[in-house]
Formats: structure tokens, C-alpha cells, sequence
């Protein structure tokens, strides 16, 4: 089913105020998998390979080289065991030579949008003829799409050099400390080292839990980022928005400007204490800068924003959902914030190359169709919050006349909250797990999904191949121009695997 056609939907963001709760954004589930490439695909093709989802290498030996840093890797703490200390990334970097201070950078934290946010910032910085350096996590399907330099991954190649450069000083770090680095410092490590030796002119960086105590925090980013907080591992960071946001509020640095999304008033407060503290300047969303309008068009959406320069009228945004809208307006304010609007320079930036790059953003994973005849989406929304802004976005987006769910979470989310927020579009479910050790058990979640759906509008089809080739049968059941669809969703590495499966190995 094809996406709808431009329609008048415009929302005014003018008189909002920045205490507004809305729902957070899509993110990625933080969790660690290599995606193997499996050997089965659906019956139909799908598109053409997205270039910023690279595959495994073509050539064996590279590929083999990739595999053993991978397994080396692997023998570390995954992201999900902490011990919550800057200590050990700390002493990598002093080592190496402080890479990290070699250039500005961009601080990205919030629980929901932050890897869509930094895209766009990245895609804005490059189309004024800047270097970037992007770090975000998890991975899709490849690991080295967490490092990128000129807004593409690094090379297999390049990847593994970096880590055989770097593994001798890692290790003489870890024959020094309580705890060896695990996977992510090592990884933030290598990427502060690929932006100097680039050399990149700005970093853009995500963090990967928290904020304070997160290892890319030994950076002194000019502009830091907090896109919507919400509720997700609160047994790490806290259960309320307000406690989550004392430790995302960590990466607030001294007279820094803070570009802060639209929050929960706890969260706000919090935010705001720590930039008086640091005597850094604010930017919020819904006062100083935010979405004026909006209209849904195919591929789409079409955007005026009011930057901190002024308004930016006629910009496409090839990604779908209010939440994306929301992602555009605050990365155009931290890139504005990086270049001096609204403080040193009182012009805005040019219209015409803002347009430009926004028009070239992708984000794969989110509202991403990777099939036709059905259609088959896949977005990684992993938490309530996300769930709640994917099945907004999706009946807006899309036309589908019966929707199939094909859910897939991680041990330890809130699958409950998540069925339920996808419960009212979805006709039916499939219930399935990814081969990650750290997926919920299929009959489990099922369970869960009988409780929110009813025994008859659930299916259990505890591998992805086998639940994929289920969905989309069910969404063929109405005939060939009926209009189903099938949304793959719960969980990056579900999203990842689903992608693979259906032919997108790009």
C-alpha cells in the first residue's frame, strides 16, 4: 500500500510552552548483537540497498579480519553491564593523546530520537561543508555503522585498523584498572581516535546510557543535545523523569548551550537547575525554537521550522511521524547553536543548503519500508513511549487497511506497555524472538500479547523467518489491492535481523 498524499495538517508550535509533555521519539534498543546475514529471504525482493546499512565485506579475508575483532569485542562487558565510572575511557584517552579534544563536538543524550537527531545534525553540518565524525549505537546490522566519517561508516577496513592500532593501549589500560574496558569504551575509544586521524572537523556523538557517567562523556561538547526523556532502564537510571534527567543532564559542560527538546516538567526542572549551574545558555523547544508547521506528503513530511535565526519555510523530511518533525527542529537549533545564530551571528544560516540536507536525511530502522506487496515496515521502537509515536505515525503515514505486528523484544523492557501502545492498530500479532541471548522468550511474550490482544488475534511463531513469511500471509488474506501491511517492531536487533531477512542487506 502506497503512503498517503500530501494533506493539510498543520499543528501550530507558536504558543507552546516548553513544559509540554509529548511523546518521545523512536530510538534503538541498546543492546549487543552482530547480525549474521541469514541465508533465506521472503518471496519478494525488496528495494535497493540503503548505502549508510553496510553489509558484511565482500572480501573474505576482510571479512574474516572483521569477524575477529567482532570476537574479540565480544569477550567484553556487552552494554548492558555497568559499572558507572569514566575512569577507564578516562585513562584510554589520556594514553592516546586526548583525541577527543582535537576537535568540537555535538552531545547527544534523551531517551528517545537521539540517533534520528544525530543524523540530521550530521547531514546539516556536512551540507556546510564540515567534516563530521558520527558515533551512535547500537547497530543495525553491521558494527561498524556506529563510527562514521563524512556521513558514511568507516570501512571494514578502516575499522579494523583502527582497533589494531588502538588494541596495545587498550590493553596496557586494562592491566591497570579493577575492570577491563568493555565493549562500548573500547568502541567510543576507536571512534574519538578515527575523528582525529581523520581529521574530522566536529563530532557528533550519542551517548549510549545516561549521560554523567556515560563513556563518551570525557568530551567537552560546545552544544549538548536532550531530546524527550522518558521511562527505560530505570533500574539504571532512575523512575521518574525527573531522576533520569539528573544523569542525562551530565553532559551539560561549562558555558555550554544546552538545546533542550520539549520535556516533562520534572525533567525540565532538573535540566534547568544544571545549566544555571554550568552558566550555559538555553535553548528550549516550544519558545526559542520549534516546529511551526506541518503537512504529511509522500515519503514523508513538509516542514516550517522557527530556528533561533529566524523561520525556515518549504523543508521536505523524507521521514515520517510528528516525533521526526520534532527531531528536525532541534537538530537545526544545536547546529545553529555550533555556528553562533542567535548569539555571535544574527543571520540565519541559508535556507537553501538547510533544505538541502534535510531533504537527504535517512534513519534506517524508523518507519523504514522495506517491502512491497505487502508492505512491510520495520521501525525499533523498544519502549512505550516509542511505541506510542511509531503507531501515531504509522496512521498518518500509511493507509494500510488491516495491520500485522510482527513484536520481537529484549528481556528486561516493559513489553506489557509496549503491546498496548501498538494494540489499537494492530488486527493481529505475531509473536516472535531474535537470536539474541538477550530476547524475550517467544511463549513468554505471548503470553503477555493473549492478555492485551485476546487468544484470537495472536499468532506464536518463535523464529523471525517463520513469523515474517506468517505476518505477511495474514496481510495477503484480503487480497492482493486489500491493503494490508505488516509493521516489524520491538527491538533493534529484531529490526536488523527482519532486514537481512527480507533482502535489504545494505
Amino acid at each position: 500500500m502506497s503512503e498517503q498524499p500530501p494533506h493539510d495538517d498543520r499543528t501550530d508550535g507558536d504558543d507552546e510552552h516548553f513544559d509540554r509533555i509529548i511523546d518521545a521519539e523512536t530510538e534503538r534498543d541498546p543492546d549487543l548483537a552482530v547480525i549474521e546475514a541469514g541465508s533465506r529471504t521472503l518471496r519478494a525482493q525488496a528495494g535497493p540497498p540503503q548505502a549508510d546499512v553496510p553489509a558484511r565485506p565482500e572480501d573474505p579475508e576482510v571479512d574474516r579480519a572483521l569477524r575477529e575483532v567482532e570476537t574479540e569485542l565480544s569477550t567484553r562487558w556487552g552494554e548492558t553491564k555497568l559499572e558507572p565510572s569514566v575512569s577507564r575511557i578516562a585513562a584510554l584517552m589520556d594514553v592516546l593523546g586526548e583525541p577527543q579534544r582535537s576537535y568540537p563536538s555535538i552531545h547527544i543524550t534523551g531517551t528517545n530520537g537521539k540517533t534520528s537527531t544525530a543524523r540530521m545534525i550530521e547531514a546539516l553540518l556536512t551540507a556546510f561543508d564540515l567534516r563530521t565524525g558520527r558515533y551512535t549505537s547500537p547497530h543495525v546490522q553491521s558494527i561498524t555503522e556506529r563510527i562514521s566519517l563524512d556521513g558514511a561508516p568507516i570501512s571494514a577496513e578502516r575499522f579494523i585498523e583502527t582497533y589494531r592500532d588502538l588494541k596495545p593501549y587498550i590493553e596496557m589500560v586494562d592491566s591497570r584498572q579493577e575492570y577491563r574496558l568493555s565493549f562500548f569504551e573500547v568502541l567510543t575509544g576507536m571512534a574519538y581516535a578515527a575523528f582525529a586521524d581523520a581529521p574530522a572537523d566536529v563530532a557528533v556523538v550519542e551517548v549510549g546510557m545516561g549521560g554523567s557517567w556515560d563513556a563518551t562523556n570525557v568530551i567537552d561538547a560546545d552544544v549538548a543535545v536532550i531530546t524527550p526523556i522518558s521511562l527505560d532502564h530505570t533500574d539504571r537510571l532512575g523512575n521518574t523523569p525527573g531522576e533520569i534527567a539528573v544523569e542525562k543532564s551530565g553532559i551539560i559542560k561549562q558555558d555550554a548551550t544546552v538545546v533542550l527538546s520539549q520535556q516533562p516538567v520534572d525533567a525540565a526542572q532538573v535540566i534547568l537547575k544544571k545549566a544555571v549551574e554550568r552558566n550555559a545558555t538555553v535553548a528550549r523547544e516550544g519558545m526559542e525554537f520549534g516546529v511551526v508547521s506541518r503537512q504529511v506528503a509522500v515519503g514523508g513530511q513538509l516542514l516550517t521550522l522557527r530556528g533561533l535565526g529566524g523561520e525556515y519555510e518549504e523543508i521536505f523530511l523524507p521521514l515520517h511521524g510528528a516525533h521526526q518533525a520534532h527531531n528536525a527542529a532541534v537538530a537545526l537549533a544545536a547546529v545553529e547553536a555550533f555556528f553562533g545564530v542567535g548569539s555571535q551571528r544574527p543571520e540565519p544560516l541559508s535556507g537553501e543548503v538547510v533544505r538541502a540536507a534535510f531533504a537527504a536525511v535517512s534513519s534506517p530502522g524508523r518507519l523504514e519500508t522495506v517491502r512491497k506487496s505487502p508492505t512491510v515496515v520495520v521501525d525499533a521502537a523498544h519502549n512505550p513511549a516509542g511505541a506510542r509515536v511509531t503507531a501515531e505515525a504509522i496512521g498518518e503515514a500509511f493507509d494500510f487497511s488491516r495491520l500485522i505486528g510482527v513484536v520481537g523484544v529484549s528481556e528486561g523492557k516493559d513489553a506489557r506497555g509496549l503491546l498496548e501502545a501498538f494494540e489499537p492498530i494492530m488486527a493481529e500479532v505475531v509473536i516472535t524472538q531474535n537470536t539474541s541471548h538477550r530476547a524475550m522468550d517467544a511463549d513468554a511474550l505471548a503470553a503477555l500479547a493473549v492478555e492485551v490482544f485476546g487468544e484470537d488475534r495472536v499468532q506464536v511463531e518463535p523464529r523471525l523467518p517463520e513469523a515474517l513469511e506468517a505476518a505477511v500471509t495474514l496481510a495477503e488474506e484480503e487480497g492482493e489491492f486489500a491493503g494490508g501491511g505488516v509493521l516489524v517492531t520491538g527491538s533493534v536487533i529484531t529490526v536488523g535481523e527482519a532486514r537481512l531477512l527480507l533482502g535489504r542487506k545494505g
